[in-house]
């Protein structure tokens, strides 16, 4: 390992490979694309329910009034539902419409098809390196959060 190119061969590698699942991914959908923030938003609101927009906002690390955008986008679209908050009549929690819950499904099924037939493709030193490999991933992503929260 060269530790003057690693940090850039790395970031290649990533993004190289989130956007070739991406591409894929996109080639077998019937209905129209959505983008990378609306899926990151919908990811979000999948693994936290009635979040709020101002917390999505800090948690996507977007300006309050891009995340409105967007979740008035995914309302119209079917997406979304937007519902008041009991505790703060002022503020909305989201949630997951059963059309995006069955979208989403739908992407992690094929997604985790996808990864999984390239990963049968590998042989067996390689599997081993990216499963080692899926901690340090974490962390570094958790470092990447945590300094993009510092102010």
């Amino acid at each position: 390992m060269d530790s003057e190119t690693f940090p850039e061969e790395l970031a290649d590698a990533l993004v190289g490979v989130q956007r070739l699942i991406r591409r894929r991914l996109r080639a077998g959908l019937t209905v129209p694309r959505l983008r990378g923030a609306e899926v990151e938003l919908l990811r979000l609101v999948e693994t936290r329910p009635g979040i709020g927009v101002s917390e999505a906002a800090k948690e996507l690390h977007l300006a309050g009034n891009s995340v409105s955008t967007l979740v008035n986008q995914l309302v119209r679209d079917g997406y979304l539902l937007r519902e008041t908050d009991p505790a703060d009549r002022r503020a909305a929690r989201l949630l997951l419409t059963r059309a995006a819950e069955t979208r989403m499904r739908d992407w992690h099924e094929r997604r985790t098809a996808l990864v999984r037939g390239q990963l049968d493709r590998l042989d067996e030193a390689d599997r081993q390196a990216l499963c080692a490999a899926i901690p340090a991933l974490l962390r570094l992503a958790d470092n990447l959060h945590e300094e993009a929260d510092r102010p």
